[in-house]
């Protein structure tokens, strides 16, 4: 390839879109990781398989045959379970991002099904502009577009299209 005539920001540019071509720093199988603090774990996640590219915008891990994440207290009891078919977490803006048959379970067993979640790490909120559906003991609601806690404790769906409230016999 010839160059003819390039300013300095455009041989910068050059020199980016030549570096950039998603050239994966390391691949991993059947990945287990365990994060823990002061001895105490606080969160387990599980992939059959990652990819971690470093390149020189953004350095992001992709989960492309799914990811589970289970969250656990101090007593080794799962707080929290998420899990999707594909995902990808971005570095510099602590986000992850979750598509294709995401489930989220809270510690009140609430579940959260959609196709695609964000979670910002930093402001410790999740949140998804798709279809979701949040299914509890005793209603089932529908909406599009949703915003949350990171705990699934306090949420609101953006525009409900349905709600079904159960009367469950014990």
């Amino acid at each position: 390839m010839l160059l003819f005539s390039c300013s300095n920001n455009k041989i910068e540019e050059i020199k980016e879109l030549s570096t950039s071509n998603r050239n994966n720093s390391m691949t991993a199988n059947h990945f287990e990781l365990l994060h823990s603090d002061s001895g105490i774990v606080i969160f387990k996640l599980i992939t059959p398989r990652l990819i971690r590219y470093d390149e020189t915008q953004e350095s992001f891990t992709e989960f492309p045959d799914g990811v589970t994440v289970e969250k656990y207290d101090k007593n080794m009891k799962i707080t929290s379970k998420i899990s999707s078919d594909y995902a990808q977490y971005f570095d510099k803006k602590k986000q992850w991002i979750a598509k294709n048959n995401v489930v989220v379970i809270n510690q009140n067993n609430d579940s959260l099904k959609t196709e695609e979640l964000i979670w910002e790490e930093k402001d410790k909120k999740i949140h998804s502009d798709k279809f979701v559906t949040i299914i509890r003991a005793e209603q089932i609601i529908n909406g599009i577009g949703f915003e949350s806690d990171q705990n699934l404790a306090d949420w609101q769906i953006k525009e409900v299209t349905g709600d079904i409230y159960l009367n469950v016999k014990q």
